[in-house]
């Protein structure tokens, strides 16, 4: 009787809004971020990805308009990403990697795209060459840009058990910093319009880095887009749907009605 007196006393001091956004960060962290279910390895946790995409949509649906963003304002800050129902990897967060699964959706071949973040996975993932640390995003309302960021340690579980226990190679990384231009349009609300600038690198702290030559360098990312030839001159442009925004956490949908969840980060990055 006292358990159900607690849960009925916790049930009425929380929102639906907040009993559907704790759900939702217990489900990041259960599923880590979403990287627990992959369909290249099979269809384990595929139910609890289910679930998960339904609570995400629960909470935009009760919501309404009243939390879709009007402007970049709404927006601005550090948000840190907490889960993500789209496959193969996490990193697809980045405006690289959605410019390209929208310039292969614009020539009818999203196929291609999803065989090309798979491909990419295997290659980056496997054998522990690398593993995703932090996953965020910056916007800066008054200059107009998004700077999208992921941690990467290379070499970090390179290990052989039955030759031993000790590591293989050390472990080295950084953060891969993507900086696109951000636009919001009032006349349709929720919608962000991305076009990625340049890439570039910086270290994180207690990560041992590739050497000074790599940091801050920029690689002009939106300049050459354009000319490789299955671009066909089309820039380096994508658009994502804010579906759910308040002081706390950020709900962005892609062009295949996955989503990528986004909160306050209790540690900045400064």
């Amino acid at each position: 009787m006292a358990e159900q007196q607690i849960t009925n006393s916790t049930t009425s001091t929380y929102s639906t809004a907040d009993r559907l956004k704790s759900q939702i960060i217990q489900f990041g962290a259960i599923l880590d971020r979403g990287q627990s279910y992959n369909p290249t390895s099979g269809s384990f946790y595929a139910d609890r990805m289910a679930a998960a995409k339904t609570k995400i949509e629960e909470l935009v649906t009760s919501s309404k308009a009243s939390a879709i963003p009007a402007s970049l304002q709404d927006m601005e800050g550090e948000w840190e990403l907490v889960l993500t129902t789209v496959p193969h990897g996490i990193f697809r967060s980045s405006p690289f990697f959605l410019a390209i699964q929208e310039a292969y959706a614009t020539v009818g071949e999203i196929d291609k795209a999803n065989l090309f973040f798979k491909l990419h996975e295997l290659q980056t993932c496997s054998w522990g060459i690398s593993k995703i640390g932090r996953v965020a995003q910056r916007i800066n309302a008054t200059e107009g840009v998004l700077s999208s960021e992921f941690d990467t340690a290379l070499f970090s579980l390179t290990t052989v058990p039955i030759l031993g226990w000790g590591k293989l190679l050390p472990t080295f990384g950084g953060c891969v910093v993507t900086i696109s231009n951000a636009s919001m349009n009032a006349s349709e609300p929720g919608l962000l319009n991305l076009e990625v600038d340049y890439t570039t690198a910086k270290p994180v702290d207690g990560l041992s880095g590739l050497g000074e030559f790599i940091w801050n360098k920029k690689v002009p990312v939106g300049r050459i887009w354009k000319y490789l030839p299955w671009n066909k001159g089309r820039s380096a442009a994508c658009k994502l749907y804010c579906r759910y925004v308040d002081g706390e956490m950020r709900i962005m949908e892609d062009i295949d009605g996955e989503y990528f969840v986004y909160v306050r980060p209790v540690c900045p990055r400064t």
